[in-house]
């Protein structure tokens, strides 16, 4: 099985390429419809991208053994939470290639039974759910992210104002002076609010990798939403987020440090 992922490994990047070629026409089919393309063209557009989708569907044959392995390494994991997320998502991974091996069967005519409709639902059913738990991940790191943040911010604003170790409110006594007005709700948790927006932009921009495999899975999320007719976008939103993934996808093969790990 090593030797098997290693191969489909080999072919990841073709795949991408084929996958932003594919979107790319979905998005330049809906641009050409809306500017009023001849119809030979767009069906020429819509046979290209039937023919990067099945190619693809080829490319993916055996990736549920490499989702397997990579479930198999997440079980190791020490945090209870990532464990959780990114083992089922490996899981949900290989049902989905899965469903998908068994749709591209159907399709070349080696299953001329086979109910293309039913099992492309189930393909995209699996591929909705392990994207949601990689985006439970991507939201579970961040927050424990915003709060090392905070208190490393906390922890420099201790040591650089020393007034804040003198009696008060704060530190459990309280002056026998008239109390301080309240301040109003609303401002309150404006200002608690851009606090922790400025602290989430600052954990982004500090980690690329995160930043990139939320991206990546918010435009995948609404592919198999409009599919399974849960939140319809059109082809135009589908083509785009579809091509922007892919981009997101090849760029993090290029460059390996980009990558989300574990």
């Amino acid at each position: 099985m090593e030797s098997w992922v290693r191969f489909s490994a080999q072919s990841q990047a073709k795949e991408r390429v084929f996958r932003a070629a594919q979107y790319a026409c979905t998005l330049l089919g809906y641009t050409l419809q809306r500017g009023g393309a001849t119809a030979e063209l767009l069906k020429t557009i819509k046979q290209l991208e039937a023919h990067l989708s099945l190619s693809r569907k080829l490319m993916r044959l055996g990736n549920s053994a490499e989702a397997l392995e990579a479930a198999k390494r997440a079980i190791h994991l020490s945090d209870c939470v990532l464990r959780l997320c990114i083992t089922v998502a490996h899981l949900n991974r290989a049902m989905y290639f899965a469903c998908d091996n068994v749709l591209w069967a159907g399709k070349t005519g080696l299953l001329p039974q086979l109910d293309q409709n039913k099992w492309s639902q189930r393909s995209f059913r699996y591929y909705l759910f392990a994207l949601i738990l990689n985006l439970t991940r991507d939201a579970y790191e961040i927050r424990l992210l915003m709060e090392r943040e905070s208190r490393s911010i906390s922890a420099k604003g201790s040591l650089a104002s020393p007034s804040a170790l003198s009696p008060g409110p704060e530190n459990g006594e309280f002056s026998l002076g008239p109390s301080t007005p309240s301040f109003p709700a609303l401002p309150v948790l404006t200002a608690r609010l851009q606090r922790q927006l400025r602290l989430l932009v600052s954990v982004l921009r500090s980690n690329p990798p995160l930043l990139l495999d939320l991206l990546k899975n918010l435009c995948d999320v609404f592919i198999p939403l409009d599919k399974l007719g849960l939140y319809s976008t059109g082809p135009g939103f589908v083509g785009a987020c579809g091509l922007a993934s892919s981009i997101l996808s090849i760029l993090t093969i290029l460059y390996p440090w980009l990558k989300l790990k574990p």
